[in-house]
Parts: C-alpha cells; structure tokens; sequence
C-alpha cells in the first residue's frame, strides 16, 4: 500500500526488464513495515546528467540505486565520492546529505566478493579474469585486489578502458600482477563476465567456455535469467558458478546501512524475495 507518507528509492538505469533489486527490497520492506518503496525508472545514459540532481529535490527521496548504463557517468555528477567508488571509476548507490549534496559509493565489488566467499572460494592469492572494464566489472576488480587475489587480468572490447583500469589499480596495490589483452580464461581460478552480454538469449558469448579448466569458479553479472548461456556452458564444463544476484543479495546489506535504513542479512533477504525471470 502506497500512501502520502511513502518515502521512496529510485532504481535508475535502462532497460528496467532486467531489474531484480524491487523484488527483493520491497519484500523486505513489507516484512518490517517500512512505508517504503523501491521504484524502477528507466533512464538512459542521455537523459541521465540532466535528471539526477532534479530528483533528488523530491521531499520523500531516499536515495538512488544506479545500474547499467549510468554507473561510471554518476561519478562526476554528484558531490561526493567514497575511495571505493573513486578506485572503481562507478558508483551505484547515491543518497542527498544533510547539507544538500549528493554523495555516492559503490557496492557491486563487495557484493561479488561476498558471493565469491559464500561459495567457499578463497580469493586471496587466486589468479582472476574480469571480462568488462566498465563500471562492475571495474568495481569487481576493485574489490578482488583488495581480498588479495594474486593476478588479475582485464579485457574490454574498449581497450582504452582496460588500460585505465589496470592503471587505477596499479596505483592502489602495486604489488598486484596485472595484465591487460585477450579474454582467454584458460588457467584462471575465477573468471568474471561483467558485460551486459546474456541480457538476450542471442547475445554471443564473452569468452569461450571450452577454453575454462573444469575448477575454475565462473562468475556472472547479468540478471535476465537465473543461469545465463554463459552459466549453463560453464556447468556443461564441470565448474562451480554464481548466479548475477548473488552479488546483489549479498551487497543491499551495505546499501540499506548507506541509506540509514534498518540492516538485515543476506539470508534473511533471500528467504523474503520473490524473483521472477
């Protein structure tokens, strides 16, 4: 029930079709009685930099959720940025401040972290493959340089953005082996899509499956389908995967602490959420 007094989040990004964080915030929300709603709108990269500070003059706004396209523009439309979303170039959350500035942060790495632990792999000393320099696949980077992985090596059909990233992270864990280049996964422990490849079941594929080695840990960002065309391949092969909203459970704890709303766990969200694809 949707009154006058519903405060809301605005889930920003395009297409909406993919969007999954409303089925499990709202649930949650409900389950604690929270006047609250997570409301999805799609915006484009286009329309973005002239919507975002308008919205936020919205009486009732809590804050923003941002997804693909609009993560790395968010960066340089607000006021503030947390050292996690500056090392990552993105940012996906985004709430006003008491003074009236807008202040981000970026979750997408911690969450896919988080993920990776809950599977049981170790990601410290792990050779690791990100497929996707843009804004989660460069969060996700972030993060695993961070958990202490031991090599990780960066591809994007946009070169350029590879080899920007690989150079924020250099300059932040120089002791890290980076490389940038080809999308061979072949002899990593983990091995990341964070493409929008597999939003369309004909969408080709990131990297060739055949080429991953039956441990590897296959990593998905991509939310249209539980098991993506990539995921499925990587089962054929015999290797452990995770699901695109693994990563969402386990980091919308981090974000209701960013929105000063009540904290819940990653199990308590995945037992109240109710997904549909």
């Amino acid at each position: 029930m949707i009154s006058g007094n519903t405060r809301f989040i605005a889930h920003l990004g395009y297409p909406t079709t993919t969007f999954k964080a409303p089925m499990i915030y709202n649930p949650y929300f409900d389950s604690i009685g929270l006047d609250a709603i997570v409301v999805p709108m799609g915006v484009d990269g286009e329309a973005y930099p002239s919507l975002l500070r308008p919205l936020f003059s919205a009486r009732n706004i809590i804050g923003a959720l941002v997804t693909m396209p609009l993560k790395i523009a968010t960066v340089a439309l607000v006021d503030e940025v947390s050292p996690t979303a500056r090392i990552a170039g993105s940012a996906n959350a985004v709430k006003r401040l008491a003074d009236g500035r807008l202040a981000a942060d970026m979750f997408d790495g911690e969450g896919f972290a988080g993920g990776v632990r809950r599977h049981g792999r170790a990601i410290a000393g792990a050779s690791v493959l990100v497929v996707g320099s843009g804004g989660v696949g460069s969060a996700i980077a972030a993060s695993l340089a961070k958990a202490g992985a031991g090599r990780i090596a960066l591809h994007d059909v946009n070169a350029a953005s590879a080899e920007a990233l690989a150079a924020r992270l250099a300059a932040h864990y120089p002791k890290l082996a980076l490389q940038t280049g080809g999308s061979d996964p072949a002899g990593f422990d983990i091995v990341v899509n964070a493409t929008p490849l597999g939003m369309r079941e004909d969408d080709p594929l990131p990297f060739d499956p055949a080429r991953l080695g039956p441990g590897a840990f296959v990593g998905e960002v991509v939310m249209k389908a539980e098991h993506t065309k990539l995921l499925r391949a990587a089962l054929a092969r015999g290797c452990a995967v995770q699901v695109g909203t693994d990563m969402l459970f386990e980091q919308i704890p981090a974000y209701l602490e960013f929105f000063g709303l009540p904290a819940t766990t990653a199990e308590n969200l995945r037992a109240l959420a109710r997904i549909a694809y």
